[in-house]
């Protein structure tokens, strides 16, 4: 190779490589994990009031007693034990074997979002239409994108995603939609939860228009006031596709998730992550079964629960105390965002290099849509930094939205 170019390579990339760009809460990280910098950016859980101590026991008795197991390769669906225990886990949300729910149906996946790059690839042709809401989780616009998809945005407000605009989307699309990506409970980005009533109307509405679901649901544990809302699939079998992950709840960096699909999509999806990472770890997945059988869990997720829920009024009662009036922001009832609209003019992309020289991080709105709308959004994260940072971080920012409105005014004048 000549070495001339920045990519000696291009001429060679398959065409699906073309929509692939990186993420902008990835492209922030680098900057916004310095010391200096309150970053309001990431998604991290707080792994920190996991109790560690007891968690190294455990992975020294893990390794002591099962080691020869647990480092070998295990079936490409996933360990039969964590299946079933998943199952209990799904069944504290309403999803048990009255709506369906089988350990033969669950496959096990390195986080929740290789059991959406699974679906992807089985469901979607290039040129097909993905619906999700807009904003939607930046990962699956990755995802979508990689499978040469098009994603269109469905409009939310409070209620979060709006059955008239998914009916209307729907009508008005130029080929049948084959799925519905939707993030229904303390959604990411804006902690937005679906109402009951419309979630009845969602189902509906696919189901008449033979419109697959993918119901993504990484926070529907992270409930501040009261039980959290059924997900779609413990009232429906039929077309929705329901992902899960202990990333929340327990510990991103043992990447371990599931799906739960039909018989017939299980055996694809399982001949599908065999084809891409032949099984998913033994190891991670003995943790997550031995933390699940020997720990308190559940208590765990209530301490979560509180947690979060402090930071998160840290971060609404910061934004009250120092926004400006004409910003406005969710109120999520749950989950680890908050979605912030700011002043009318301000770009939050643009924005940012003042932000991040004021020492502060968010993640600009336009990273959650896949046609560069989300300018005057930004969305920030309660979950990792204590609500001491939080303030602070708040006041940075104000600072940063209060002289960029005023040079605003200064350059309308």
């Amino acid at each position: 190779m000549s070495g001339t170019t920045l990519d000696d390579y291009t001429d060679r990339y398959a065409a699906r490589i073309g929509g692939m760009a990186q993420s902008e809460i990835r492209a922030l990280f680098a900057v916004a994990s310095r010391p200096e910098i309150v970053s309001l950016a990431g998604g991290n859980p707080y792994t920190a009031a996991l109790p560690l101590p007891e968690l190294a026991d455990m992975f020294a008795r893990l390794i002591r007693d099962q080691g020869t197991e647990a480092l070998l390769y295990c079936p490409g669906q996933g360990s039969t034990r964590l299946r079933e225990q998943i199952c209990e886990v799904m069944a504290d949300s309403g999803i048990d074997s009255t709506s369906g729910a089988s350990p033969d149906d669950v496959v096990v996946t390195v986080g929740a979002q290789q059991g959406l790059d699974l679906l992807a690839r089985v469901f979607c042709d290039p040129g097909d239409i993905v619906l999700a809401e807009g904003p939607t989780y930046v990962g699956a616009l990755g995802v979508f994108s990689a499978a040469q998809a098009t994603v269109v945005h469905v409009e939310m407000d409070a209620d979060g995603l709006i059955p008239e605009a998914l009916e209307a989307a729907i009508v008005a699309s130029p080929r049948p939609p084959k799925l519905l990506y939707t993030v229904p409970t303390y959604q990411n980005p804006t902690g937005v939860t679906l109402s009951a009533p419309r979630r009845a109307e969602v189902l509906d509405i696919c189901a008449r228009h033979g419109v697959l679901v993918i119901e993504d649901d990484p926070y529907g544990m992270l409930g501040f006031e009261g039980d959290p809302p059924r997900p779609l699939r413990a009232d429906t079998g039929d077309g929705v596709f329901y992902l899960g992950t202990f990333s929340k709840i327990f510990a991103a960096g043992l990447r371990v998730g599931w799906v739960l699909a039909p018989p017939a999509v299980r055996d694809k999806l399982v001949m599908a992550s065999e084809a891409q990472i032949l099984c998913p770890s033994a190891l991670t997945q003995a943790a997550v079964t031995e933390y699940l059988a020997t720990m308190p869990w559940r208590q765990q997720v209530k301490a979560f629960q509180v947690l979060y829920r402090e930071r998160r009024d840290a971060l609404l009662e910061s934004l009250a105390d120092y926004m400006p009036q004409d910003m406005t922001w969710t109120r999520p009832g749950g989950g680890l965002f908050v979605w912030a609209d700011l002043p009318p003019g301000i770009h939050s992309k643009k924005m940012l290099p003042a932000a991040l020289t004021q020492r502060v991080a968010y993640v600009p709105g336009t990273g959650f849509y896949a046609n560069g709308d989300g300018g005057g959004q930004m969305r920030l994260n309660f979950s990792f930094p204590s609500a001491d940072r939080i303030r602070e971080g708040v006041r940075r920012l104000a600072g940063v939205v209060t002289t960029t409105a005023e040079l605003r005014d200064t350059f309308a004048r």
